[in-house]
């Protein structure tokens, strides 16, 4: 995400570029200075910054520098002072040759924001060339009976300079035959001619010379000499003339060498060597080093490539001369004509090192482009791919800046290859391309996200301290410290879960260790939330679910809820002797706190005092007798069952079963296995007590029969149950019941505990289950022949 400054920052450089543009419409004038040439470098211009209104704190804060074309330093700003300075020597015949006046124009380009200043500097001219003249000596040829007035022409001299600095006027030595006349050609430049006064007479003197002087008008004047020849020769009274005093052309630029420009021709009447015409060229080196003439034919060939852009026209005299001396003039105006020789050039002045995404319209380059060519030659269209999210903005004349179009996004594409083609409009068109590399820089705009949504994570209990249980991971689309992804714990769904003492987590890698040893048995499943946070400013995240189940190991043995192995005296079932194979002794309840396989329980008779006469259900505990009883096995029975689990390795328990076989239930007085000294006592006693007890019994039945009956009924009618034998309402708690529905105890048992009355030793305990649901099947007929064998003896 953005910083606010950046923000401000760019939406400035926006609206500059609007307001830039409108006043560029409106029009603007540039700033123009003048100083003369070969002034030394580091010299003083202008004051730049105070001239276009700027601070001259601005220059170095908006990054100011001078821009010209093709990036040449003849310029440079002191961004201190405002001051334009010199960066070296101008020579003004180097830079613009004959063209008047001589101006340079550049720009004064602000990057932050883009701004533009036009200005314009004025070289004038000194006088620091001297008019010189392209041969030592001119020779003329001039006939003895030529008539006063006759002009012969002269070579010109060349001079750089331009203005009044430029040669001014001709002059020739002191004589008695000849004069000098300054005359102005079109192209501004001076020319001179001879002109006879006196008339000549070889025999006095067959050769003249004479010295011409080229001087210009500078402050001081310079000049130039050369030497005349004149040699008297015989009559030849016609001289020769071209058919056209002013010769046209056009040729194109890029003609090749040797190409035929024009063909120049003259007629002289005279006959012999007198009519014999041989063509010259009257011009200094600027003309003889492009072009050449045949002497003989007239012919005027390109002997030098041309160039278009250095000059446009030529104005070249060519003299036709007879073998008498005399001599013609004409002027052949050659006009160069633009091709589309010159490739469009591209100079980039500012490029940014990186566009930070979900910026809108950032300026990513400002380059300039320019075309030395004329015409359709030198117009320009820019243009960048098609598929790029940019724009191409022209801003002021031929400069351009590349903006974004449209937000960009560094996790779909984080750098871009932007080709710039310039392209003209002549024939052919002519392009240049420019490459550019945009990096897109990241911001925080991407949330750090999970690889699941929610983890689900297994540890088995009792395990060490400190040890890993799983690892989350998030990913963060981002770079750099954006896509740095620290952990951490959040607050649990349950507030009373502890997880601070629970699990921790690796801040940099998340992983998961848990900090105590868990209990299945008190902790099955939490769960808790990981949140997921980017180093980014201001910093994004996201969270995760992460639920762990405790895995059950083994570690708790078979817990027996009957027979209890902690009461005084151990229990005693009664069996009567006339009791069938298969009979019901009574049936041993086991619980196991664990879970699964670990609380699957099994039962064996692990200890007999006869072997064979009773045997455990290895699935449901219970102890049956396993033959007919007879009148030879003993009264009392001890019985040790093993309760064991099915876990790796299996825990068990035992439980000690004490049996009475009596012949009924009417017997008053059952001995206590320890009280084995009753066989001693009279046999008197123990009749009167079996007589007393069937009476008790018989009172008892009774007694029963009326609690049975009011105990259906206060069921019914939803009233609390009435008599000695109390029966607890509701399930055994629940840590003695396997939840998982894997244990021994599908249902709840209830049982009914029944104590005899005046029993001051032994006690007699009836259990009967009572089920809240119905028994299955097979279950049913047990306890109803259970019932069926108690109601017999007169027990409810």
């Amino acid at each position: 995400m953005e910083t606010a400054p950046a923000k401000t920052l760019q939406k400035r450089q926006v609206i500059f570029l609007a307001i830039l543009l409108l006043l560029w419409e409106a029009g603007s004038e540039a700033v123009r200075y003048s100083m003369p040439e070969e002034t030394e470098s580091g010299s003083f211009v202008a004051t730049l910054a105070k001239d276009l209104g700027l601070r001259v704190g601005e220059l170095a804060t908006r990054g100011a520098r001078i821009h010209y074309k093709g990036n040449k330093q003849l310029l440079q700003l002191d961004v201190t002072t405002g001051n334009l300075l010199l960066c070296e020597k101008l020579d003004r015949e180097v830079l613009c040759g004959a063209t008047d006046p001589c101006i340079l124009h550049f720009q004064l380009l602000l990057e932050n924001p883009v701004q533009f200043f036009q200005a314009d500097l004025q070289l004038t001219d000194i006088n620091d060339h001297s008019p010189e003249f392209l041969e030592r000596e001119m020779l003329l040829k001039i006939p003895e009976n030529v008539q006063t007035g006759t002009v012969f022409p002269l070579k010109i001299a060349q001079d750089f300079d331009i203005g009044s600095n430029t040669i001014q006027n001709y002059t020739i030595s002191p004589n008695s035959h000849f004069h000098v006349v300054t005359h102005n050609r079109g192209d501004g430049r001076k020319y001179p001619e001879l002109v006879l006064d006196k008339p000549l007479d070889r025999e006095e003197g067959p050769e003249l010379s004479l010295t011409l002087t080229a001087l210009d008008s500078g402050a001081p004047p310079r000049s130039g000499t050369t030497a005349v020849r004149i040699e008297v020769v015989d009559i030849n009274d016609n001289a020769p003339e071209f058919l056209q005093s002013v010769y046209e052309v056009q040729i194109p630029e890029n003609s090749p060498l040797n190409s035929l420009v024009v063909t120049v021709s003259a007629r002289d009447l005279d006959a012999g060597t007198n009519g014999n015409v041989a063509y010259a060229l009257f011009q200094g080196d600027e003309v003889t080093q492009l072009f050449v003439i045949d002497e003989i034919t007239g012919e005027i060939r390109l002997k030098r490539a041309l160039d278009f852009e250095s000059t446009r026209y030529y104005n070249v005299e060519v003299a036709a001369t007879d073998g008498g001396g005399l001599s013609g003039k004409c002027t052949v105006v050659i006009e160069v004509v633009d091709v589309n020789d010159n490739v469009p050039e591209l100079t980039m002045s500012t490029l940014t090192s990186s566009t930070p995404e979900n910026s809108p319209e950032t300026v990513v380059a400002v380059f300039s482009v320019s075309d030395p060519d004329s015409g359709d030659n030198g117009r320009m269209v820019c243009s960048i791919q098609n598929d790029l999210p940019f724009l191409l903005k022209p801003t002021f004349k031929n400069f351009y800046t590349l903006v974004t179009e449209r937000p960009l996004d560094r996790e779909s594409r984080a750098e871009y290859n932007v080709t710039i083609t310039v392209t003209d409009m002549g024939t052919p068109r002519l392009k240049t391309e420019h490459n550019i590399t945009v990096l897109v820089s990241d911001v925080n705009d991407n949330a750090p996200a999970f690889t699941q949504t929610s983890y689900t994570l297994s540890v088995r209990e009792n395990n060490s301290p400190a040890l890993h249980i799983g690892t989350v991971r998030a990913t963060d689309r981002d770079a750099g410290a954006n896509a740095q992804v620290t952990y951490s714990l959040l607050p649990p769904l349950d507030p009373h879960v502890p997880l601070a003492s629970l699990v921790s987590i690796n801040p940099d890698n998340g992983h998961l260790f848990a900090l105590r040893s868990l209990d299945y048995e008190a902790l099955r499943a939490f769960e808790f939330r990981v949140g997921a946070a980017d180093r980014g400013s201001p910093a994004l995240s996201s969270q995760a679910l992460v639920r762990v189940l405790v895995a059950d190991d083994n570690d708790n043995a078979p817990f027996v809820l009957y027979p209890l192995q902690n009461a005084s005296a151990p229990c005693t079932e009664l069996v009567p002797r006339a009791a069938e194979a298969g009979y019901l002794v009574t049936k041993v309840v086991a619980v196991d706190g664990d879970s699964g396989q670990n609380a699957w329980l099994s039962y064996q008779l692990l200890k007999a005092t006869e072997p064979g006469l009773f045997g455990v259900w290895a699935h449901n505990g219970e102890v049956r007798t396993a033959r007919l009883l007879s009148e030879r096995d003993a009264a009392k029975h001890r019985l040790v069952v093993l309760v064991k689990d099915n876990g790796e390795p299996p825990l068990s328990a035992s439980v000690t079963l004490h049996v009475l076989l009596v012949d009924g239930f009417s017997q008053p007085y059952l001995p206590a296995p320890e009280a084995e000294a009753a066989d001693a006592a009279p046999a008197a006693p123990l009749t009167v007590y079996l007589v007393v007890a069937l009476a008790s019994v018989s009172s008892l039945f009774l007694f029963s029969v009326l609690v049975f009956v009011a105990v259906r009924l206060c069921r019914r009618g939803g009233a609390a149950s009435v008599g000695r034998c109390s029966v607890p309402e509701g399930p055994f708690p629940g840590h003695l019941v396997d939840v998982s529905g894997t244990g021994t105890l599908s249902q709840s048992y209830q049982y009914e505990v029944c104590l005899t009355g005046g029993s001051e030793l032994n006690e007699f305990k009836f259990l009967k289950p009572i089920l809240p649901n119905l028994p299955p099947q097979g279950a049913g007929e047990e306890i109803e022949e259970n019932a069926n064998f108690r109601n017999s003896f007169g027990f409810s």
